[in-house]
């Protein structure tokens, strides 16, 4: 008998070993807790059962010994017995103990799924993680009006707000206000959904969990804590890659590469019969529009949001293969959580808004498609902290697996959370985490989740020919080529065709080449340059418009007429992203400036008053080292 109830205690502890949350049918209150207090019981009882067993067998071996022996042995084991049986008592007491308080929780835990029981009280604090939850203290008392099976229930407080809040966080209510787990002991609770999946670890203390947080996790992670973001938010991994220098901006993919002997220049070819630069088709080419974003989560309002934006690039899994190019989006305060881009505007389309985005590369990668980042610039209003999150990414391969191109049409992206380098990380798991087993509840989910719209164009013979002028790899704004073409023009001339001697590596004086990437990452004086040029485009004729070299001349005119005065200008702040004061100031001032240059024809006036101030320079901030700009480009050089 002895070995078939140890066998039963052997079997009874696998399972037991075995069993997991999610075996469980209901969320459970100190889950591990309870798992460990059932082990310790099962090794009490087989260790009671071999101490048993034993005995019995010095039993069956005492009838071998003589009659004295057998006399005293079994003195000896009636006394042994005895202190068995007391010490059988004293575990059979305490055995009786926890059996009556497992069978005590049991009931608790009954009495609160009943659904007649309708007044809970919290056993810890609990902060709302998104619209829809209800916050509450330890000791508050809920009035609960729909248990739901999935441990996420329907309450209300004593101020009539109602919310969804955990059944792992409530106790019934007595009477005399006393309860089981009202203790000041530190309570862990772990959430869990009708199938088992775990949640979330909190404590009764939600404070104690940001100060963890705040000491050992980043910055994302304490406003995770705190409820103000979802968990999928992180920090911009493109944001940083911007920050970390000049390789994956516009201007530092604009200037010209040379070629591996370092004797002449890989992308920028001299055409001698068409005088001008030879064209170079690319792998890639093609146009791509931002349409918009569905359904992003907000954050809370505790965070101040600056600026909501797609950043994209070239990626093959691993490594980014281009500049990364930023489109600010627009949004309605009706609809919050869609996202617009190219919106109608008064005038010219501000390219920092244009979501027709070109995009040229020649990488052999089979793996290569776009990488699209969704990220908003945000600062804290109780520290003024300001920071960038990134609210989702999505990732579309540009060719299919025996390499052929993917089709020209609108995709809708899924948003992804977390980094581009993890998987299996959702935007905002509470959408998942709340919903039901039926077809119906996943194909509601399925709509909630975050989602960007993207349209594919392939180009015309006509595009192509233009694309083709400019750098191999390039991703950029569709409403300024045409000034990057009058650049890549004007520097094939300086490069190529009017060096005397093709081995000399002297400055160029030549202020355009200087400062024109400059203007790649300050887009209100892109604009400013793009109004410029259409102003005096307006007033071309025909013959003059179909004329290359004029049109040459005249953008030199043009450009000397309205930005290169304004880079040097004290008066304009310094370009800072997402500071809508900064921005305002900038832009006043340019308005002011071209406004000023259109009325005197012409920036010289401007340029010779007195109330005008420049900043101080020397010839070399004026002249274009081709040299240099590649040292500074490839190290290797």
């Amino acid at each position: 008998r002895c070995m078939q109830l140890q066998k039963l205690v052997d079997e009874n502890t696998n399972a037991l070993h075995n069993l997991k949350k999610a075996d469980e049918p209901a969320p459970v209150g100190n889950y591990n807790q309870r798992k460990e207090e059932e082990g310790k019981l099962l090794l009490k009882l087989s260790q009671q059962l071999q101490k048993l067993g034993r005995g019995l067998d010095q039993d069956n071996t005492a009838t071998n010994y003589t009659v004295d022996e057998s006399h005293q042995k079994d003195l000896q084991t009636e006394n042994e017995d005895k202190e068995e049986d007391e010490s059988d008592d004293d575990d059979g007491e305490s055995s009786e103990e926890e059996d009556s308080e497992e069978a005590d929780d049991e009931d608790e835990d009954k009495l609160l799924d009943d659904p007649n029981v309708k007044e809970c009280i919290a056993v810890g604090n609990f902060n709302a993680q998104q619209e829809g939850d209800l916050t509450f203290v330890k000791g508050e008392v809920l009035l609960i009006h729909d248990k739901k099976a999935d441990g996420w229930w329907l309450a209300e407080n004593s101020e009539g707000e109602r919310g969804l809040v955990p059944r792992t966080y409530l106790a019934v209510h007595s009477e005399n206000g006393e309860s089981q787990e009202e203790s000041d002991e530190h309570i862990e609770v772990v959430d869990e959904t009708a199938d088992g999946t775990e949640i979330k670890k909190r404590t009764d203390s939600h404070w104690s969990a940001v100060r963890k947080a705040i000491t050992e996790s980043d910055t994302v992670e304490v406003l995770a804590t705190m409820g103000a973001v979802p968990a999928g938010f992180r920090l911009s991994t493109l944001f940083q890659l911007l920050e970390e220098g000049n390789q994956f901006r516009a201007s530092y993919f604009l200037q010209p590469e040379l070629t591996p002997s370092q004797l002449a220049f890989k992308d920028l070819v001299w055409d001698s019969e068409k005088n001008t630069i030879h064209p170079r088709p690319t792998r890639v080419s093609l146009i791509v529009t931002l349409c918009s974003c569905k359904v992003i989560p907000l954050p809370a309002v505790s965070l101040q949001v600056l600026s909501r934006h797609v950043r994209l690039c070239l990626f093959d899994g691993n490594r980014v293969l281009s500049n990364i190019h930023t489109v600010r989006a627009t949004w309605q305060p009706k609809n919050p959580q869609m996202w617009t881009f190219s919106p109608r505007v008064t005038g010219i389309l501000p390219s920092l808004l244009d979501g027709d985005c070109f995009v040229r590369s020649n990488s052999p990668s089979s793996d290569i498609g776009f990488l699209f980042e969704l990220g908003i610039t945000y600062i804290r209003n109780s520290t003024g902290e300001r920071g960038e999150l990134s609210c989702g990414w999505a990732f579309q391969k540009l060719f299919t697996s025996d390499g052929m191109p993917i089709p020209s049409k609108m995709y809708e992206l899924p948003l992804n959370g977390g980094t581009p380098y993890e998987r299996g990380v959702e935007v905002d798991p509470s959408i998942s985490r709340r919903a039901g087993s039926g077809v119906l509840h996943q194909f509601i989910t399925l709509k909630k989740q975050p989602v960007l719209l993207v349209k594919l164009r392939s180009l015309s013979t006509q595009s192509k020919d233009i694309l083709n002028l400019l750098p191999e790899t390039l991703i950029g704004s569709m409403c300024y080529i045409h000034l990057m073409i009058f650049y890549r023009q004007i520097l094939g001339d300086a490069l190529l065709k009017d060096r005397i001697n093709m081995q000399s590596a002297d400055l160029i004086c030549n202020p355009i080449l200087a400062t024109f990437p400059q203007l790649m990452d300050q887009p209100d004086l892109m604009d400013a340059l793009r109004s410029a040029w259409a102003d005096r485009e307006r007033t071309l004729k025909r013959s003059e418009k179909r004329d290359r070299e004029f049109l040459k001349s005249l953008f030199v005119l043009v450009y000397h007429d309205s930005v290169f005065p304004l880079l040097q200008s004290t008066f304009l702040p310094s370009y800072k992203w997402a500071e809508e004061e900064s921005e305002a100031s900038r832009w006043r001032v340019i308005a002011d400036f071209l406004r000023k240059s259109r009325e005197n024809d012409g920036a010289l006036q401007s340029l010779l008053s007195s109330e005008n101030t420049h900043k101080a320079f020397d010839i070399s901030e004026l002249a274009y080292d081709f040299l240099g700009e590649t040292r500074k480009n490839n190290p290797v050089v």
